[in-house]
């Protein structure tokens, strides 16, 4: 009997074959499981972040491939109008940098992506800078002395607060001038010239009789001849000025109050440049009236500029005394008013010309003296407080933005920490309509973190980018924060995008490029692992945020039209894609350091169609609209806009 021959169940060997290769996946895993998950996992991440569906939806992240020579601890960047990116480092952040008198700039074209080193001729390292009307980049303040911490000062010193009681010259002290107390008999030297003012004659207002000579006063950083805690001082001393003879041993004397070994704050600078995008250097400009490190520069609305805050040339907050640089001058002048913010306090030009404050700053200065958020008329001194901010003791390293359009006066407070070097951290969204007759915060949306030092940046389609950040103080035990989202000002809501691949932290910041992409810089960790055992090294490295909205099928295109814009004015632009443009603004561009950055803004302008493009129109409001220069987009009917067109308007 014959037999017909067998057919292979090949289901079964299929299964025999399955469960022999999972075991031997189960054996080598037991030798490598988690190398290969993340092998796999790192593999399949790089897939789908690279699928088109995916960058669509979410965007993507690129490295930018900076050469080395041109890698620089960037701190502070600011877009220009040729389309060139500056970045300043000046030391870095870098105490060696800072000895050797190493301070660095560097230009980037986006355009070309070439790069040039620029001649940087003083530390501009914590500098404050903002746009000019002409289209020139003010930075004024930065470094002269570094911290010392506790443990590392071996020589007492502190604050010499010379008194000259003249009424008929200044007195000018050359560094090295010898202090000695009359009644501790202990010598102190100072570090550097001081110039202090004539006396000033007191006169009786109602008799015009002569009552006193009130002295004029210098400021001055001294230091102990030799080390050791021996030479510290516990109270008040008036001191003897050495080498001088005559009348001016009776009139110059100094006075210090406690001279001692504790920590030693960041000295700022006088210093002022204007840097010329055309000419790609620094200018000199006259000296600011106050030493400044940490401050703040607001453009006001007839195109000076507000200096604020930041430790002076003691290391010590300024005490209120603003200052207003003039552009057609080059020179400064005090405001004549007092009012003490902390460091970088983030200060924006309101449509009314008067500032808004929004509490976010990054940090020195007393936990309770100008912090409250309000509406500051510069005129008057005087200043409404803003109710109903939540997580109020977490605003140092937050970030504010002027949500789009600006004709709308809402801002919005994102994140930030506590006071110092505090673990706290805010994951609110506080939203202000300086609009409201009685304007009060409220809470939007959240992050999903507590987040300090968030980078924001406006977007041309009129979503904000906020990325970044750390939970903890400078990244702190392995905090940073690897997520990017988009905030929609109109449904008041987030909308999570690509995730960033580099932690982002203290000394970072964002700028909007002509071109719609974002590019995202700096990060100073405190340390690199999350043990806090191996000291932070500072991030080189520069991404490039491409938006979903430039991997769609088209965009508009803007073609010839004039290059100045007048307020209130007019101005036709070609392009083939009229049909389809729905919305047209101005981009004020960014100059942002320690996520502060009180340019930016977005103005919605009027538009109407043309036989071969558009018409728009600016509106007349100059406090709206600052003198300088903007990038113009358009956007059609899906929200994508076109590249950013240059106009000035003047």
């Amino acid at each position: 009997m014959s037999t017909m021959p067998v057919r292979q169940n090949h289901r079964k060997n299929r299964a025999r074959r399955i469960a022999i290769g999972a075991a031997v996946v189960v054996v080598v895993a037991g030798f490598n499981g988690p190398a290969l998950w993340r092998i796999g996992s790192e593999k399949y991440h790089d897939y789908k972040i690279n699928k088109p569906e995916y960058k669509a939806a979410n965007g993507h992240w690129d490295y930018l491939d900076v050469p080395s020579e041109y890698r620089i601890n960037s701190i502070h960047a600011a877009l220009l109008h040729t389309g060139k990116v500056l970045l300043i480092a000046g030391s870095g952040n870098n105490q060696k940098y800072f000895d050797a008198k190493k301070f660095e700039s560097v230009l980037w074209d986006p355009a070309t992506d070439k790069y040039k080193k620029i001649p940087t001729p003083k530390d501009m390292f914590c500098a404050g800078h903002t746009q000019l009307p002409d289209g020139k980049l003010l930075v004024a303040g930065g470094t002269k002395r570094y911290e010392k911490l506790k443990g590392d000062v071996s020589k007492a010193g502190g604050l010499m607060i010379v008194h000259n009681e003249d009424p008929d010259a200044p007195k000018t002290l050359p560094a090295g001038t010898k202090f000695t107390g009359k009644k501790n008999g202990k010598t102190f030297v100072s570090k550097d010239p001081v110039l202090v003012e004539k006396a000033k004659k007191v006169f009786d207002p109602k008799t015009g009789q002569f009552l006193r000579n009130d002295p004029g006063l210098g400021r001055i950083y001294v230091e102990a001849e030799e080390s050791g805690k021996e030479h510290e001082t516990g109270t008040e001393d008036n001191y003897r000025v050495q080498g001088l003879s005559g009348s001016d041993s009776r009139n110059i004397y100094g006075i210090a109050q406690k001279l001692a070994l504790d920590k030693k704050d960041f000295q700022g600078i006088k210093e002022a440049y204007e840097f010329d995008p055309v000419a790609e250097k620094y200018i000199t400009v006259d000296p600011m009236n106050e030493a400044r490190w940490y401050p703040t520069l607001t453009t006001l609305k007839d195109g000076k500029v507000l200096s604020l805050s930041g430790l002076d040339e003691i290391g010590q907050i300024v005490p209120g005394k603003d200052e207003i640089y003039d552009p057609k001058t080059k020179t400064w002048e005090y405001t004549g008013i007092v009012r003490k913010f902390p460091t970088y306090p983030a200060i924006f030009l309101m449509d009314n010309g008067k500032l808004f404050y929004s509490g976010s700053n990054a940090g020195y200065g007393p936990a309770d003296i100008g912090r409250d958020p309000g509406v500051w008329d510069l005129e008057t001194n005087k200043f409404d407080k803003i109710p109903g901010l939540s997580d109020p003791d977490k605003l140092e390293t937050s970030a504010t933005v002027m949500l789009p359009p600006a004709q709308d006066q809402r801002f919005m407070v994102i994140g930030g920490g506590g006071v110092g070097e505090s673990e706290k951290s805010s994951e609110k969204s506080r939203l202000v309509d300086l609009k409201d007759a009685n304007p009060r915060f409220k809470d939007s949306a959240s992050l999903e973190k507590g987040t300090r030092y968030p980078s924001a940046s406006l977007l041309p389609d009129d979503s904000v980018l906020v990325t970044g950040g750390s939970e903890d103080y400078r990244g702190r035990g392995g905090t940073n924060v690897l997520q990017a989202r988009t905030y929609d000002p109109k449904t008041g809501t987030y909308k999570r995008v690509a995730d960033p691949e580099v932690g982002r932290n203290y000394h970072s910041g964002s700028i909007l490029l002509p071109d719609g992409r974002v590019m995202i810089f700096g990060s100073d960790s405190l340390f690199a692992d999350e043990a806090n055992t191996k000291p932070g090294v500072f991030e080189q490295r520069i991404e490039i945020y491409t938006p979903p909205y430039l991997y769609r099928d088209s965009k508009p295109e803007l073609g010839g039209g004039p290059k100045s814009l007048t307020r209130g004015g007019k101005g036709t632009f070609k392009t083939k894609d009229a049909a389809s443009v729905k919305t047209a603004k101005l981009m004020r561009p960014s100059a942002v350091t320690h996520v502060t950055d009180t340019d930016q803004r977005s103005i919605a302008l009027d538009m109407k169609k043309t036989a071969d493009g558009i018409e728009v129109t600016v509106p007349k409001n100059r406090a709206l609209v600052p003198s300088g220069w903007y990038m113009l987009f358009v956007t059609d009917d899906k929200g994508t806009p076109s590249e950013g067109v240059w106009v000035e308007v003047p």
